[in-house]
């Protein structure tokens, strides 16, 4: 989505210095539904958590660092970028964040319902992933609160 697709005619609009807060709560929504599916299967592993903790914070490391904080710096830019002040309330995501977001939740659903992994390995999956992506939605948050405090 470019800056001018961003001003959708019928779509909602706000004030563009508070979509990083919106895709901060977007996506502390998100990893806490992975975390809800994740945290379980972590708890109710067999194996001592000594085991499954590091494996669950590499998981956690790779995430984070090498997808969700890329996209929380690529949206920021973008959302500092457009011209306008008041734009589409959807515009925190480009169509490429959306397709990613789309294709993860459809990997994920698949991942889960194929009974591939044991629930050992998805609870250490699940764990690092929602981890990462509410690492991600503080981003988006202390980024807004930063910028609000340094307005005043």
């Amino acid at each position: 989505m470019t800056a001018r697709d961003a001003s959708f005619t019928h779509a909602p609009r706000i004030n563009k210095k508070y979509l990083p807060l919106l895709a901060g709560i977007v996506w502390s929504i998100a990893g806490t539904a992975v975390l809800s599916i994740g945290l379980p299967a972590l708890l109710g592993n067999p194996d001592p958590l000594w085991l499954s903790l590091p494996v669950t914070a590499v998981v956690f490391f790779l995430f984070f660092k090498l997808i969700f904080f890329r996209l929380f710096r690529k949206h920021t830019a973008r959302i500092e970028a457009f011209p306008r002040q008041k734009i589409c309330a959807f515009a925190f995501f480009d169509v490429k964040g959306y397709i990613i977001m789309a294709c993860m939740i459809t990997f994920g659903i698949l991942l889960r319902s194929s009974n591939l992994l044991p629930q050992s390995v998805l609870g250490m999956l699940y764990t690092g992933i929602g981890g990462a992506m509410i690492g991600a939605a503080v981003n988006f948050i202390v980024s807004f609160v930063k910028k609000q405090i340094a307005a005043v």
